[in-house]
């Protein structure tokens, strides 16, 4: 395999790895010289000595850069989606290439707190990593990629949307505010609700995108998957990966920067539980895949109570235990109207391995316990008089229709399991919310 600059586009991505060499270089003279401090601003600074120019100089470069690297970026996703590395290499580089700029800009309003530090050191190593390889890739190519000029862009944005699971993305964020509210007591400000549900809204939707990628083929054998975005062939694999791995990496910047580092970790280790221990994994490893797998959904809530209060309490992990036992007896219900599909894709839930009537039980079974663990935040004096009567009620009603769905079964009752315990999380969380601010 030999290296050329035969294509446009490995002249391109050269020439971003020179700007970005010098802009390295230039930085580092930034940070010995002390010019930062004597040209503060951002993105434009006003020297007040001689050495402030050379940060002024920095932040021209940063500016120049920016424009190659857009010219690459651009390039990548009009003339390479089908290419399943120089796509995913060139975004992720992309986004290495903001969070760089952006963490070198927060770290010196911060005061330079450790956790950003470290992340803008281990940015950059990254960022030379990824951009070494994009430049490597890209001299291979024989020739340059054509442009796609058949795209419906009102359909490709509505693919996007749906390869982020809108609805799934939806009932995250409830329990994260929930979280984020029951953490605070109070209503909390619209600048930390508008970073911690972004930042959660940007997780949840790359996980989705990501899952959908690792699933493709699965996908194609479900009917009720089988017109997705990935599985349809209207997206390309590499634009699934690569719009999957932007926003998770754009999650985790966006959560450190503006919300606190505990939160972002928690938020990371959701992303990093639901693709590759569930969906690289269990999903096809055990018949206890959606069990095990819940403690991907029950995250979310604990990021809003890491946001608010920077710290981890007992009904933190109350919080997460709900979600944890609510997973079973929701997917278990979807899992017996699509057994048929479930069998023919090859993955081992419930209802496929040890039958439906197990499946009934356990759906009952799960749902008793669930009830038991909302009662845990009342009874621990964690939770008021009207989260109590919430949770009694709801549980009641979602009680009956596990109870129906063992002692009738079919679908159809399945079915109404599956719907209503959507509506129960969503409901439960806003009686949370409601007696922390009452």
């Amino acid at each position: 395999m030999k290296y050329t600059l035969r294509t446009s586009f490995a002249r391109r991505t050269a020439l971003l790895l020179l700007a970005v060499f010098i802009l390295t270089v230039v930085g580092r003279l930034v940070t010995i010289s002390g010019a930062a401090f004597f040209c503060s601003g951002w993105p434009v600074c006003i020297p007040t000595a001689p050495i402030g120019y050379l940060k002024l100089i920095h932040l021209a470069l940063v500016g120049m850069a920016s424009i190659v690297m857009f010219a690459v970026w651009r390039m990548a996703w009009r003339e390479q989606r089908h290419h399943p590395t120089l796509l995913p290499l060139t975004t992720v580089t992309g986004i290495l290439f903001l969070g760089q700029a952006f963490v070198g800009a927060i770290v010196v309003v911060r005061n330079f707190p450790l956790h950003l530090v470290v992340l803008h050191t281990v940015t950059a190593v990254s960022l030379w990593i990824s951009l070494a390889m994009l430049v490597f890739v890209s001299g291979t190519l024989e020739e340059d990629g054509v442009a796609d000029y058949q795209f419906d862009w009102r359909q490709r944005l509505k693919d996007y949307f749906i390869l982020s699971k809108p609805l799934i993305v939806a009932l995250l964020l409830v329990t994260t505010y929930g979280g984020l509210v029951a953490g605070g007591k109070a209503w909390p400000s619209f600048s930390l609700t508008f970073w911690t549900l972004f930042g959660g809204m940007l997780a949840a939707a790359g996980s989705s995108a990501l899952n959908q990628y690792i699933d493709r083929e699965l996908d194609k054998n479900m009917q009720r998957t089988s017109k997705r975005p990935l599985a349809d062939g209207r997206l390309t694999a590499a634009e699934g990966l690569s719009y999957g791995l932007a926003l998770c990496l754009l999650s985790y910047y966006v959560m450190a920067g503006y919300v606190n580092f505990l939160a972002a970790l928690l938020s990371l280790a959701g992303i990093f539980y639901y693709v590759f221990f569930y969906s690289v994994w269990l999903k096809r490893a055990t018949v206890q895949n959606i069990v095990i797998g819940g403690g991907a959904g029950a995250i979310p809530p604990m990021v809003g109570w890491a946001a608010a209060t920077g710290n981890l309490s007992l009904a933190a992990w109350i919080l997460f235990a709900i979600i944890f036992m609510w997973t079973p007896p929701h997917f278990w219900a979807l899992a017996i109207v699509r057994k048929n599909d479930y069998a023919r894709a090859g993955v081992p839930m419930l209802p496929v391995v040890e039958g439906e009537e197990k499946t009934r039980r356990q759906i009952l079974i799960y749902t008793v316990e669930l009830i038991v663990v909302t009662l845990l935040l009342p009874i621990f004096n964690l939770a008021g008089t009207i989260y109590l009567i919430s949770a009694v009620v709801l549980g009641l009603l979602l009680l009956y229709a596990a109870w129906r769905v063992f002692r009738v079964g079919g679908n159809k009752v399945a079915w109404t399991m599956y719907r209503w315990s959507s509506m129960y999380l969503a409901f439960i969380f806003l009686a949370l919310i409601l007696d922390s601010v009452m």
